[in-house]
């Protein structure tokens, strides 16, 4: 190589170092958290929970063993895996990754290789010419659009990550909670057969009463009738529980009839689940950690509105080789190159750039608004669910001691109606008093269960924002 092109090749290296050194730069504004309003405590605290420790803050995984059922444990296990909703959301994220290694493709040269074979035939003699080229082209990043371009796409690829962990944990939350649903009917289905066998003998009583001539027809026929109410009604539970067993299996992504959940009751004990400050409920919220991505996002994207007032510079550069016979292509005769740098830049526009880059403002300034609201919210839902368990635990006490005394009504009016003192209508009442108590007992036990499952999600499960996934910020 001559000593011409080798110092041509030597300035060109200088400037495209000088001009890396100037791309070192960003136009646009660095991205920084706003600040969001944050309270000290939770009010709705109960007075002497505990607060969480940093080993209970850190990733409990699998939060629904907290329950202690190893058939809801398997079931919940099954969701990040097969749920189908889910899948489609981690083929977006993947999509998401894929997006920012091929913006940050843009950083670097575009090489081609260009060989050809020409023959020609002229004033009767035949000539061949072999040509090897390879090009580049560089359009170098000196302010910095396509730095902040791939800021916003790592940004939205985490913000696809925390969207992906927060439906993960609302689907295991639902599948909880429809176990929950379905153990209550469950539960309701053995009361109601529990309760259809005390109003056969129920019924027997008056059978009784009418053969000795003490009781009216009339008694008989509304022991029966109740007797076949409440059948209908266990029945009626049941037609819930299958609809509560589909959907579970929707969750866990397999078809109704695959899936067979046997009887079992509704658990007796809510768990206590730790708090944490409300501080560190910004880190262990998903869904807050997807809004706050989205802010860095849109951040980027003013700097590459802004960026869109300064030229382009372009590098392109050729080298190859073209001669004859291929023995001898190689040699410095035949080779070939060329080096050129060009710019350009936008000279009027109509007010498009400044539009564009007010339209990023305002879009960050929308992903701030929407930032501090999806804070207060969460704040709001772990409130809702403490005041829930608060009020549900003191309701079903007073409900516990409402059916103790509606079953002790039952024993008092049966054995009264037995001596003759009073009326079946009486038995009848105390009897439908007693049911209704003992229903709403379950349906407080089932609320107290899905609240706590519902507080366990409000305070991110499992989950922390150090579990965005670094791929995604290489």
């Amino acid at each position: 190589m001559s000593g011409f092109v080798m110092r041509r090749l030597l300035n060109g290296g200088a400037l495209c170092c000088s001009l890396l050194a100037l791309s070192a730069c960003a136009v646009g504004p660095d991205y920084h958290k706003p600040d969001t309003a944050m309270p000290v405590a939770f009010k709705e605290a109960p007075e002497g929970w505990k607060i969480a420790e940093p080993a209970d803050a850190a990733d409990r995984g699998a939060w629904w063993r907290v329950y202690q059922d190893p058939l809801a444990d398997s079931l919940a296990s099954q969701v990040a895996i097969n749920n189908q909703n889910l899948k489609a959301y981690e083929a977006a994220y993947r999509q998401a990754q894929a997006v920012v290694r091929e913006e940050r493709s843009n950083l670097f040269p575009t090489v081609t290789g260009a060989p050809s074979v020409t023959r020609k035939k002229s004033a009767g003699v035949l000539s061949t010419t072999n040509t090897v080229e390879a090009t580049a082209s560089w359009d170098l990043d000196l302010w910095g659009k396509v730095r902040r371009q791939i800021e916003s796409d790592k940004a939205s690829a985490q913000a696809s990550a925390a969207e992906l962990a927060a439906l993960t944990l609302s689907a295991q939350t639902d599948l909880v909670t429809d176990y929950f649903a379905l153990r209550y009917q469950d539960s309701l289905t053995r009361l109601l057969n529990d309760t259809v066998r005390a109003y056969e003998r129920s019924l027997l009583i008056t059978q009784n009463q009418h053969a000795a001539g003490v009781a009216a027809l009339a008694d008989v026929v509304t022991a029966q009738t109740q007797l076949q109410t409440t059948r209908a009604s266990a029945i009626a539970a049941a037609q819930l529980r299958a609809q509560y067993e589909h959907a579970i299996a929707l969750l866990i992504g397999k078809p109704p009839a695959d899936l067979t959940i046997p009887p079992g009751e509704l658990a007796n004990t809510v768990p206590d689940v730790p708090l944490t400050l409300p501080s560190t409920l910004l880190e262990r919220r998903p869904d807050i950690a997807e809004v706050e991505r989205t802010m860095q996002q849109q951040n980027a994207l003013i700097g590459v509105a802004v960026a869109a007032y300064y030229p382009t510079v372009t590098l392109s550069a050729a080298f190859g080789f073209s001669g004859g016979p291929l023995d001898s292509l190689m040699s410095a005769s035949n080779m070939l190159w060329s080096v050129a740098a060009s710019g350009s830049g936008t000279l009027l526009d109509g007010g498009a750039r400044s539009a564009a880059v007010d339209a990023a403002r305002a879009g960050y300034d929308q992903s701030v608004a929407n930032y501090r609201e999806t804070v207060l919210a969460a704040f709001q839902n772990v409130e809702d669910q403490l005041s829930n368990l608060r009020i549900l635990q003191q309701e079903a006490g007073a409900q516990a001691e409402a059916v103790r005394l509606a079953r002790q009504a039952v024993d008092i009016t049966l054995n009264e109606y037995r001596a003759g003192t009073t009326t079946y209508t009486s038995v009848v009442t105390a009897q439908a008093t007693a049911l209704s108590n003992e229903e709403t007992a379950l349906q407080i036990q089932q609320s107290r269960l899905s609240a706590s499952a519902n507080l366990i999600e409000a305070l991110g499960g499992g989950w922390n924002v150090s579990q965005l996934s670094r791929e995604a910020t290489r």
